[in-house]
């Protein structure tokens, strides 16, 4: 009989073994992925290009050119593509994000060669017709304007300008004029010089077919695009502010929106992993010591947060929170207290247990299922790492000491190299 009035023991992580990826190449030299797990005859398959706004010209053009895929090509109309996508119990995803740009299918597995078809057509054969390219802008155009009334989306925009700079890829912003320069003679020269298979990898996970590269291969394994473009992988130097305090006012503002941080590292860093867990014990995770004095204790804000922002060619560490106009100066002398209370103090061994086991716990959690699994995959191989990192990170959380935690707080959390930028009422 199972005792229901005693909890039952504790029991913590010692190691999580994680299914890994099977590495392969399609004819045409595409590196195609798998990881095939789970019950469900449902297959996930991500074609990624280097092609995120990171090697674009100029504003707009690698989101446009993605979104616009759907909108067309040689063969079916915009509905036609949708309807067909459909019709076969499917679903397509677009993203771009700052150095990649994605397109994910989902499929169930008997009508994979169907779906795929469509795929086919608008990795290959887009049109970016006219009419759907000005009902787009015309569109996004209205959203920014909208945006840009909004004290967290004009602090966000000026936060990465301040760190990066204003030329930087990570740190040029959109302006209005920019709606009206772009032209869909832009999106295809983007597209051609960016969406071509020397510019592709393939990650697929589910329970996949037998015969899956097969498919593929068939759909993608020749040359396609244009065949001589060489995608530039060439870091470009930031130049982040040298003043520290920035302020945006708006004088009809309810809240501010609060942004500190500096830029720092991505995940290929040595001290990446022992910092993820300082991160998590200032302001990770709900029990974080931000969350405890700034909303619990404070109830200056419904949430406030901090991490670090993985990038190809970079990161950053930031702060982020939304208060009220009138605690805008308590909540910024409260943050830079917890900084300094990091810098000062050791952090008491309870505290670092319970973090512990919160960010293996949570690891656990993200690895559930075959599209868990590969993103996790993704979210390494992005960065041309192996599954070596997750040893590496495990290790670390595992052993890393109070001592060290506060070497880390000094190193990174000085006030002098933070950069403070506000947009509201002070």
């Amino acid at each position: 009989m199972l005792e229901r009035t005693i909890a039952p023991a504790f029991k913590t992580i010692n190691s999580i073994d994680v299914i890994k990826t099977k590495q392969s190449q399609l004819k045409n030299g595409i590196d195609f992925f798998s990881l095939s797990a789970g019950s469900q005859e449902i297959t996930k398959i991500e074609f990624i290009f280097r092609a995120g706004m990171y090697q674009q010209a100029s504003t707009l053009v690698a989101s446009t050119t993605n979104t616009m895929l759907e909108s067309g090509t040689r063969s079916f109309t915009a509905d036609q593509l949708s309807d067909g996508i459909d019709f076969y119990g499917s679903f397509l995803e677009l993203q771009v994000e700052q150095d990649f740009a994605t397109i994910t299918v989902f499929s169930l597995n008997k009508y994979l060669t169907q779906t795929l078809k469509y795929i086919e057509e608008l990795l290959k054969y887009p049109t970016f017709p006219d009419t759907e390219f000005r009902i787009h802008i015309s569109n996004k155009h209205q959203k920014y304007t909208i945006n840009s009334q909004k004290v967290s989306v004009l602090v966000r925009r000026r936060f990465t300008e301040l760190l990066f700079g204003e030329k930087h890829p990570y740190g040029i912003q959109v302006n209005d004029e920019d709606f009206e320069r772009i032209k869909t003679d832009d999106l295809r020269d983007f597209f051609n010089h960016h969406y071509t298979h020397k510019n592709c990898s393939i990650i697929a996970s589910g329970n996949l077919p037998h015969d899956l590269e097969d498919t593929l291969n068939q759909f993608f394994g020749d040359n396609w695009g244009n065949s001589n473009s060489v995608i530039s992988n060439t870091p470009v130097i930031a130049h982040s502010s040298t003043a520290t305090k920035h302020f945006i006012n708006k004088d009809d503002a309810i809240q501010s929106a609060i942004r500190i941080g500096r830029l720092l590292f991505n995940k290929t860093h040595p001290d990446y992993y022992k910092f993820q867990v300082l991160n998590t014990i200032l302001g990770g995770y709900f029990g974080s010591r931000l969350m405890a004095n700034i909303r619990e204790d404070k109830g200056y804000t419904y949430g406030i947060g901090s991490g670090l922002n993985n990038l190809v060619h970079g990161g950053y560490f930031f702060i982020s929170t939304e208060v009220g106009a009138d605690v805008t100066n308590p909540t910024l002398e409260e943050t830079y207290k917890e900084l300094k209370r990091l810098r000062d103090d050791l952090i008491d061994t309870s505290e670092l247990e319970t973090v512990r086991n919160y960010i293996l716990g949570n690891f656990l959690r993200s690895v559930d299922g075959p599209f868990a699994l590969a993103d996790k995959f993704k979210s390494i191989w992005e960065f041309g790492l192996d599954y070596s990192y997750f040893d590496n990170y495990f290790t670390a959380v595992k052993t890393v000491t109070p001592t060290e935690l506060r070497d880390l707080a000094n190193k990174y959390f000085q006030k002098k190299d933070l950069i403070e930028c506000v947009a509201g009422k002070m």
